[in-house]
């Protein structure tokens, strides 16, 4: 008993002995660690672990004035796969080979870019050279692409036996396509950058949000990141822009300006009480295609010569003055008339001009002689008062417009800018020449006009908001309560209806069954720089400016199109999309209902359509046909009476031996058949009835050559 408890005693000693100098050993190397090779372990962890890496916050969305969404920030993925991870290179890569068939044709059916055996190789190469990022796809896929390719062979096992890696990069994507895309703007490629244009740069600091902070440390081989400090996500931006509407204006631009030919066309719709953009449409023309897409904001930065459109603004200087009414008549003198060392031609002064006209009727005419000599009566001894007057329009200040890039006008001062004022700076500025004012300020001042007088900041964003919530509004800020005298709002806008109802009126086409339209058409030569206008081109910007409904206006809007090709006229051209803008707006947020319109239309005469010109036995048959009242004589051909108010009455067509013929009001098989059988080269722009021919009737005929018509 006694040996073995000695035993004991003497196993239990050599244990306890054990442990004691484990023990020692355990707080020597503590000791060590800690103050001997302390600070050699410290720069070592340091080594291993990554500081102040930047969180990116999610960026903001901007949705539309109904809440939809216009842009919105996706997570997009490159896939890659590390070949070196342990599970593939066991037992001689067995588990790599086992499925490297089956993955490669999984791959190439899921890309679509390779064959399988390409993808065969590719992988084959990458596993041989231990490749740590073997890019699998060289484009970003989608999450939910992601998932799908986590599924395939070999990859459905997982990241830590298959090898396969995802790289998170944020894209930024417009659900409507084009739709407003200059207006919603773009964000560069380099998100640390931020917005580029439009909204994404005028309201970045909103939409960008707040950086976060992490740090990265590996531990047991592997790295842990660990936010210190969250990000902060943007906020969301809430547009005025109206989506329906936005549609509407840009398919009327589209319907138009391709068979126009024109360089670029802008559409501007805005809410005439509160200023809200409800529309805008920016179309450049790629040479190379000859497809129309948005690639400049044209209504913010372009400064052009507005031309007679911005006889508006001189005719409410005029009549502010007090010296002319509406009724005052001036001689016009045929369209020609001398200002200094230079003449001056009204659009028909080729054609003998006019004679007399009163103020309202200069205005509905358009004429250049009219306006200058209502302007020069008005203000030809204290030019600078009329500059003065133009500016308290605004018409020469930087609006406190949301948007960044917009353009400053110009409209230079007879005393601050005396060595750029001329004898016959006054006659021409008061037409809209010497000047440069962007679209979307001559769209303010006729929303000013339509609003009575009151003018309002346009707007294109109306709320801010953090996760619903409301952070911040944009309420209509007036800039000017009263533009000019109440009496001199109302005989401009009478003016305005004039242009499209009146006797002269040049913008009879925009004349609508719909909804009453008031406005002011504009066709301006554009300047080629240090060639000045005399260089021999003949390239115009056409526009058209007005409101409607004319009699209790909703909504203001400007169409301007820059160097469309053919015969330039603001009404026509400019002036037939804004009626489709018009129409489609009025129809698509009209608020009666079916009844309503029935009710409407019980005791109503029935409306026809115009006649057209032409084989008077094709006429009569359709009008025969659809039952419409018609009036002609007894002739093959026949032509429009525009003598008279009856639009269902024609007369002779009459074809003079040797001369260029009068087809407008044809149909376009009509015209080029009259103008062919004469041995010309007929030109065909645009469809419907002619409303302009190149050559001027009456003039020779000479040995055919080309003639070019316009049809709408």
């Amino acid at each position: 008993m006694t040996d073995k408890r000695k035993d004991i005693v003497v196993r239990f000693g050599i244990i306890y002995l054990v442990i004691s100098v484990l023990f020692v050993m355990v707080i020597w190397k503590i000791v060590q660690i800690q103050y001997v090779e302390g600070e050699q372990w410290m720069k070592l962890a340091e080594k291993q672990k990554i500081t102040d890496i930047i969180v990116k916050p999610k960026r903001g969305n901007i949705f539309s004035s109904d809440g939809r969404l216009l842009a919105s920030s996706i997570p997009t993925y490159y896939v890659y796969m590390d070949t070196r991870v342990d599970a593939l290179r066991l037992n001689n890569g067995e588990l790599f080979y086992t499925h490297l068939d089956s993955l490669s044709t999984a791959l190439s059916e899921f890309f679509g870019d390779k064959s399988p055996l390409a993808y065969k190789r590719m992988l084959k190469s990458g596993f041989d050279k231990k490749t740590g990022s073997l890019l699998l796809h060289p484009k970003r896929i989608s999450y939910s692409r992601l998932k799908e390719l986590r599924k395939l062979p070999l990859f459905r096992m997982g990241r830590i036996k298959s090898g396969l890696i995802d790289r998170e990069y944020v894209r930024r994507v417009k659900p409507f396509g084009s739709l407003a895309s200059r207006t919603i703007g773009d964000v560069y490629g380099d998100e640390v950058k931020g917005g580029r244009s439009g909204l994404e740069a005028s309201f970045n600091e909103v939409l960008v949000g707040t950086d976060g902070v992490s740090t990265r440390q590996k531990v047991a081989n592997k790295y842990i990141q660990t936010v210190e400090v969250p990000p902060v996500d943007g906020m969301d931006v809430y547009s005025t822009i109206d989506v329906e509407l936005q549609d509407v204006a840009e398919k009327a631009l589209r319907d138009t300006i391709d068979g126009m030919g024109a360089v670029s066309g802008t559409v501007v719709l805005m809410e005439v009480a509160t200023g809200a953009i409800r529309a805008m449409v920016n179309l450049d023309l790629n040479p190379k295609t000859g497809e129309y897409y948005e690639n400049t904001n044209h209504a913010l930065r372009d400064q052009v010569e507005p031309g007679s459109t911005f006889k508006i603004a001189s005719l409410m200087a005029v009549l502010d003055e007090g010296k002319y009414k509406l009724s005052d008549e001036f001689n016009i003198h045929h369209g020609l008339y001398k200002i200094a060392n230079r003449v001056m031609r009204d659009h028909n002064a080729h054609r003998g001009g006019y004679d007399r006209l009163k103020v309202e009727e200069i205005i509905q005419a358009s004429s250049n002689v009219g306006t200058a000599q209502m302007v020069m009566g008005t203000f030809g001894d204290k030019p600078e008062k009329y500059i003065e007057r133009l500016y308290s329009y605004r018409l020469n200040d930087s609006l406190p417009i949301q948007m960044k890039g917009v353009a400053k006008p110009w409209i230079k001062h007879p005393k601050k800018d005396k060595d750029l004022w001329y004898a016959t700076s006054l006659a021409w500025i008061s037409i809209g020449y010497e000047t440069k004012i962007p679209p979307i300020y001559s769209l303010t001042f006729f929303n000013a006009i339509a609003n009575n007088g009151k003018m309002v900041k346009p707007l294109f964003v109306h709320e801010i908001r953090k996760n619903g919530q409301l952070i911040n509004s944009y309420p209509t800020e007036v800039m000017v309560e009263q533009l000019c005298k109440p009496s001199t709002v109302k005989d401009v806008q009478q003016a305005l209806r004039g242009v499209v109802e009146g006797k002269y009126a040049t913008a009879r086409n925009v004349k609508s069954d719909i909804v009453s339209i008031a406005g002011k058409t504009g066709t301006a030569l554009i300047s080629q720089g240090a060639a000045g206008y005399r260089s021999g081109q003949t390239k115009y910007n056409v526009s058209f400016a007005g409101y409607f409904p004319a009699e209790n206006p909703q909504y203001s809007c400007i169409v301007v199109l820059n160097a469309p090709k053919g015969i330039p006229s603001g009404g026509r051209m400019a002036g037939s999309v804004f009626k489709e803008v018009a129409e489609r707006t009025t129809i698509l947020k009209s608020k009666r209902t079916p009844e309503q319109v029935e009710k409407d239309t019980i005791h109503v005469e029935p409306h026809w359509p115009a006649n057209k010109g032409g084989n008077n036995l094709a006429v009569s048959k359709v009008a025969a046909h659809l039952n419409i009242p018609y009036q002609a004589p007894q002739s093959n051909w026949v032509t429009p009476c525009k003598e008279s108010m009856d639009q269902h009455q024609n007369h002779e067509f009459k074809l003079k031996r040797g001369q260029i013929p009068d087809v407008l009001g044809m149909g376009a098989k009509d015209a080029a058949f009259v103008l062919g059988n004469l041995g010309l080269d007929v030109r065909l722009k645009g469809r419907g009835r002619v409303v302009a021919q190149s050559r001027k009737p009456g003039t020779a005929l000479g040995e055919g050559g080309v003639i070019e018509i316009q049809l709408q």
